[in-house]
């Protein structure tokens, strides 16, 4: 039986005591007020709400962090070095569209490294949860990444850029590439959830481009502390406030930088006839 640190703990209640008034808004999704930030990206009173419930819970238990946050931004705490790194509501379009695959995602960053995650789907009651040198589990059960090493037998997630947002034709050209090499490719909405999966070997690897550091803080950490690795697509080893983001078993990890490379390589003049 895995043992919660006093810090795990804290975040933990705050996740389960916003997921509350998430799940009841769930059920009630047809009836939210919803306010376009941009094309095909919603927020709804739904995120504001377990936003606040968040802010309030943390803040009690740690007032001297600071905060980086989806909806209200930075705030900065007494404690300089210290902050909480949250997404109330991952996968919001899923959410707004009646599916139950989202999550609540909180982070601790503390001196520019990210000590502490948790990932909680409150539809299937899975509180992914992570500690620098701990471990990853859910619930209570220890986490690792997948063992598989040839790319023919992997199941990988992704995530597809929609109207307004990302270089569709750039995709289009990495899915091509990756699609030919591995058993399938999968997109479920919440980049917290791919990075959780990763850790539990549900997923053998995960890239996506395009994120914000609350999308993917508390998973990253959850697959390195599986076992895993997680770097910039392009080789950079600053995948939380990066952009970009490869999640990979180490054995997957060449191969696939190498796929998603070839994806993006200059192609060779057509010679003229």
């Amino acid at each position: 039986m895995a043992t919660r640190s006093a810090l795990i703990n804290v975040m933990v209640r705050a996740a389960e005591k916003a997921a509350k008034g998430l799940v009841r808004d769930f059920g009630e999704v047809e009836h939210l007020q919803v306010s376009r930030k941009g094309p095909a990206d919603f927020v709804s009173n739904a995120d504001l709400k377990a936003e606040k419930i968040l802010r309030e819970e943390l803040q009690k238990a740690r007032p001297e962090f600071g905060f980086l946050m989806e909806e209200s931004g930075v705030s900065k705490g007494s404690d300089a070095t210290a902050r909480w790194i949250v997404d109330p509501l991952d996968g919001t379009t899923n959410f707004l569209h009646g599916l139950p695959h989202w999550a609540i995602s909180i982070a601790l960053e503390k001196s520019g490294e990210i000590v502490a995650g948790v990932v909680y789907e409150p539809i299937g009651d899975q509180m992914f949860w992570s500690e620098k040198g701990q471990g990853t589990f859910v619930n209570h059960q220890r986490l690792r990444v997948s063992e598989r090493r040839r790319l023919e037998d992997c199941l990988l997630a992704t995530g597809i850029p929609f109207k307004g947002r990302g270089d569709h034709a750039g995709f289009l050209g990495e899915a091509e590439a990756v699609m030919k090499e591995v058993a399938g490719i999968r997109r479920f909405g919440a980049a917290s959830l791919d990075l959780a999966y990763v850790a539990a070997g549900r997923f053998d690897g995960y890239w996506e481009r395009g994120l914000a550091p609350w999308d993917c803080a508390a998973g990253a950490l959850m697959v390195t502390e599986a076992g895993g690795f997680v770097g910039e697509i392009g080789g950079g080893r600053n995948p939380v406030f990066g952009g970009t983001i490869l999640a990979t078993n180490s054995h997957l990890q060449v191969p696939l930088t190498k796929l998603l490379a070839s994806a993006t390589a200059p192609r060779p003049p057509v010679a003229k006839a």
